[in-house]
C-alpha cells in the first residue's frame, strides 16, 4: 500500500504552523538588507561612541570610586553622591545659584532669540543681515564680555557708579562685583547678553525656510492676526528650530562657569556665584579629585536630561 494514501477512517493531523521569526531576527534581517547605509553611518557611529558615548558611560563609573589619578581607582559605592548632598554645603549653594541661573536666563534668552529672530524676519535682506550680524556678535567676541567689569567697577569711575552718582541715587559707589548681593545679578545681565547664538540663528533660518503657503492657507482657514499666526503656523513649522534652540540654550544656561568666573574670581566671595560646573573644574582640576568630579558631573546630566524631556513635552503643545 502506499503510504501517501490515507486509510479510510483515519485523521489525518494538520501540519503544525510555521514559527514567526522574533523582532531581533526581523532587526537582523532588515539590517542586511540595508547594510550599505549601516556602513555608510559606521564612522559617524564610531566617533559618537569613541568621543561623546565613552566618556560619559566612564564618567558614570567612575562617579562610584575614589580616583585621584595618580592610583587606581577604589570602589566607594553611593558614598560620593551622599557627601554632595549631606555634607558638601558648597555643592548645595552651587546647585541652588545653578537652577535660579537656569530658571531665570534660560526661558528668557529663548523667548528673547526667538522674538528678535521673529521681529528681525520682517526686515528687508540687507538690513536684516546688518542687524543679524550685530546681536550675533556678542557671542563670538571671545573674551569681549569683559567690558562689562569696566561698566560694573567699584570706584567712582565705573559708568554704573558714576551714573547713578551723578543723579544723586547713590553717594558712595557700589562694589558691585564683590557684594554677594549684585554679583549673580551682574552674571545673568552679562549671560543674557551673550545668548543670542546659536540659537538665534537657528530660529532665523527656520522662519526664512518656512512654507509661506501655509500663511496663505492659515488665512483662508480663519486666522486672523499675527499672533494667531505665530501660535497657529509659525511655531508648529519650526518644531525642529525650537527643539534645537531649546537643548542650546538648556546646555548654556546650565553650564555657565566661564563668565562667572571672568567677572567675579574663582571662588566668588561668600560662593555667591558659585555653579555646579565651577564645583566641578575645582574638584576636577584643581584637587584632582576625579571620582568626586564625576558624581557632580553625572548630576548635571541628569539634571540637563530632565530638563530637555520637559521641554521637548512643552514644544509638543505648541499651536494646540
Amino acid at each position: 500500500m502506499n503510504a501517501s494514501i490515507p486509510e479510510p477512517g483515519r485523521v489525518v493531523p494538520s501540519p503544525a504552523p510555521k514559527r514567526q521569526p522574533g523582532k531581533y531576527a526581523e532587526l537582523w534581517k532588515t539590517m542586511k538588507q540595508q547594510k550599505q547605509g549601516y556602513v555608510l553611518l559606521a564612522p559617524y557611529f564610531i566617533l559618537f561612541f569613541i568621543f561623546t558615548a565613552f566618556p560619559v558611560v566612564m564618567a558614570f563609573a567612575l562617579s562610584f570610586t575614589y580616583y585621584n589619578v595618580l592610583e587606581s581607582p577604589k570602589w566607594v559605592g553611593w558614598e560620593n553622591y551622599a557627601t554632595l548632598f549631606l555634607k558638601d554645603e558648597i555643592f548645595l549653594v552651587a546647585l541652588k545659584n545653578t537652577l535660579l541661573f537656569a530658571l531665570i536666563t534660560g526661558p528668557l534668552s529663548y523667548i528673547a532669540c526667538f522674538m528678535l529672530a521673529w521681529l528681525i524676519n520682517e526686515l528687508s535682506p540687507k538690513i536684516r543681515a546688518v542687524v543679524t550680524l550685530l546681536f550675533y556678535a556678542p557671542s563670538i567676541s571671545g573674551n569681549v564680555y569683559l567690558i562689562w567689569q569696566v561698566a560694573f567697577s567699584g570706584d567712582s569711575f565705573g559708568y554704573v557708579n558714576a551714573f547713578l552718582m551723578k543723579w544723586g541715587f547713590i553717594l558712595e559707589p557700589i562694589q558691585w562685583l564683590q557684594d554677594p548681593k549684585y554679583m549673580l545679578i551682574i552674571i545673568m545681565i552679562v549671560q543674557l547678553w551673550l545668548s543670542l547664538g546659536t540659537a538665534f540663528l537657528a530660529f532665523i533660518a527656520g522662519l526664512q525656510s518656512m512654507d509661506r503657503t501655509l500663511i496663505e492657507a492659515g488665512a483662508i482657514d480663519g486666522v486672523k492676526n499675527r499672533w494667531q499666526e505665530l501660535w497657529y503656523i509659525t511655531l508648529p513649522s519650526m518644531r525642529p528650530q525650537l527643539l534645537f534652540g531649546a537643548v542650546m540654550q538648556i546646555s548654556s544656561s546650565f553650564a555657565v562657569a566661564e563668565v562667572a568666573t571672568s567677572m567675579v574670581g574663582f571662588p566668588s566671595p561668600q560662593y555667591a556665584a558659585h555653579t555646579i560646573v565651577t564645583h566641578l573644574n575645582d574638584y576636577g582640576t584643581i584637587r584632582f579629585e576625579m571620582g568626586y568630579a564625576c558624581a557632580i558631573a553625572t548630576i548635571l546630566f541628569v539634571i540637563m536630561l530632565g530638563s530637555n524631556m520637559i521641554i521637548q513635552r512643552l514644544l509638543r503643545k505648541v499651536g494646540e
